[in-house]
């Protein structure tokens, strides 16, 4: 940022010695319009010496994609995000016949399993049954009559959601890929961490009469700001961060209106 041109600095009116005018050659002052000192780089220092910067949802470091970051202002911005209660979605990829201490494939080996009578029509049953129960807990904290009008409203919207504190929901989940023994997972859900993922991941080994380990965990989209908005290391400059800002600015706003009033 300091290194970006600067605004011009600020001019003033200063009367200073000059040609009175005339023949005689005297002296007297003359109105002059002179830039202010005060704003001269020498004198004013680093324009910025501090930024305030808050991270949106973490991501742990063994997870990868969408960060949201917030400067200045923003910080505030990711407050009313996070009252939104937005959802965020993951790739998760999964291992079978493999049990792991700390539910992903670098943690230390518990078991080995066999995995041959699994099929991906099972894994679908399965998954179905977990959405079914977190939709129940999706229904229940989101504290609303679902007989009202206002439920309505809310469904035909795509706002159910909770409006508070509330354990991990997943919304949706499918498989996107199914290759003995290895699986890949699409997770919508809400207040979740990426080791909940990840214990999800060994649940659905369990009770597929297996074991299972998490391979990856990626997040695609948190609320409004997906993949197409993030910036690659490669791109950590001053330019590419105004224009992610400006690029973002109207459909945060337009999100946070629309659920927050």
């Amino acid at each position: 940022l300091n290194a970006a041109p600067g605004r011009a600095p600020r001019q003033q009116i200063r009367f200073l010695p000059g040609p009175a005018g005339g023949d005689g050659g005297a002296t007297g002052l003359v109105a002059a319009r002179v830039p202010v000192l005060a704003d001269h780089p020498l004198v004013r220092g680093p324009r910025f010496r501090r930024l305030k910067i808050g991270a949106g949802h973490r991501l742990d470091t063994k997870a990868s994609g969408v960060f949201v970051l917030g400067i200045g202002h923003g910080n505030k911005l990711l407050t009313d995000l996070y009252n939104c209660h937005l959802n965020k979605v993951y790739t998760v990829g999964g291992l079978f016949g493999k049990a792991m201490d700390d539910f992903s494939d670098t943690g230390t080996l518990v078991e080995k399993t066999t995995f041959d009578h699994i099929t991906r029509e099972k894994l679908e049953r399965i998954l179905a049954v977990i959405q079914g129960t977190n939709h129940k807990a999706l229904l229940m904290y989101s504290n609303i009559d679902m007989k009202t009008q206002e439920a309505y409203e809310l469904a035909v919207r795509g706002l159910i959601r909770p409006m508070g504190k509330s354990p991990p929901i997943i919304t949706a989940i499918r498989c996107l890929q199914f290759e003995l023994p290895e699986f890949q997972l699409e997770i919508h859900c809400l207040h979740e961490t990426q080791q909940y993922l990840r214990k999800i991941v060994h649940e659905i080994g369990l009770e597929l009469k297996s074991s299972a380990v998490c391979t990856q965990v990626r997040r695609i989209r948190d609320g409004v700001f997906t993949l197409d908005d993030a910036l690659l290391r490669t791109q950590w400059n001053l330019q590419s961060i105004q224009n992610a800002i400006w690029d973002c600015q109207l459909k945060v706003k337009t999100e946070i209106e629309k659920t927050l009033g």
